[in-house]
């Protein structure tokens, strides 16, 4: 694959124009640069286009150890868009980068990325992530309040869950959710240090009426709203895994799948 096959497919994925395109290859590979080892960086180069060599050819000796987030973050400043435009860049530039080289090599350049990094790779276990403004247009509807309500509601109720669920589960949410949805389930595993905290449904209600600044049933509809659109974003199996670390009184605030 030469460079201008590259853009072409990172035009086609993205569907961008070529100069935004190249503004995409040179972010995404310039962060990955970042969050691989130079040697890995150095290897990828080495099967790739000469034009792409400089931007994997900028990062440190050692991978720095960020999330996705942070990834995409990177990405969105480098292009001066938003998280979602640099979600869409960089699964375009991933993919272009998965045909440019072979197997083994893109598997050795995987094998360097955490399990969030999922939504981001066409190679592998397919994961398909809804995206936040569905979510919470959904959640919307089920709460009878408007966008920006939903956003606060949608934050409460995540962030009560990451702290009643271990933090195992919260990492497989995760991979699952838009970006713009994991700052209150980072928050809430941060509260509980990585282990699930017990708290009746009650008290789980309580702490969103807390952080939402509404009533308990209000919170507890809101509490539905949240957990009801969270089960049709994530696949059965994972929202399973999240049901069995909650007692049965929590059945009146979970979908029935």
């Amino acid at each position: 694959m030469d460079y201008e096959e590259f853009l072409t497919v990172v035009e086609q994925s993205a569907s961008i124009g070529r100069e935004d395109a190249e503004r995409a290859a040179r972010a995404t590979l310039e962060t990955l640069a970042e969050r691989i080892a130079r040697g890995e960086a150095r290897d990828l180069a080495a099967q790739l286009p000469p034009e792409l060599a400089p931007w994997l050819n900028s990062g440190s000796a050692a991978a720095e150890p960020f999330d996705v987030d942070e990834f995409l973050r990177r990405v969105a400043e480098r292009t001066d868009s938003d998280t979602d435009a640099a979600l869409r860049f960089a699964r375009a530039v991933f993919d272009a980068l998965s045909r440019a080289v072979t197997r083994q090599e893109w598997d050795d350049t995987v094998a360097e990325l955490p399990r969030d990094f999922a939504p981001l790779l066409p190679r592998g276990p397919h994961v398909e992530v809804v995206s936040a403004d569905l979510f919470w247009q959904r959640v919307a509807e089920r709460a009878a309040t408007d966008l920006e309500g939903a956003q606060r509601t949608t934050s409460a109720v995540l962030e009560t869950l990451a702290e009643r669920i271990a933090g195992g589960e919260v990492d497989d949410l995760i991979v699952h959710l838009p970006p713009a949805l994991h700052d209150p389930l980072k928050v809430g595993r941060a509260h509980n240090g990585g282990h699930a905290r017990r708290m009746t449904v009650d008290e789980f209600v309580e702490r969103v009426a807390e952080r939402e600044g509404v009533g308990r049933d209000e919170a507890r509809e809101h509490a539905r709203a949240v957990l009801t659109t969270l089960s049709e974003a994530i696949p059965d199996q994972e929202f399973l895994d999240v049901r069995v670390q909650l007692p049965d009184d929590y059945d009146v605030l979970l979908a029935r799948r």
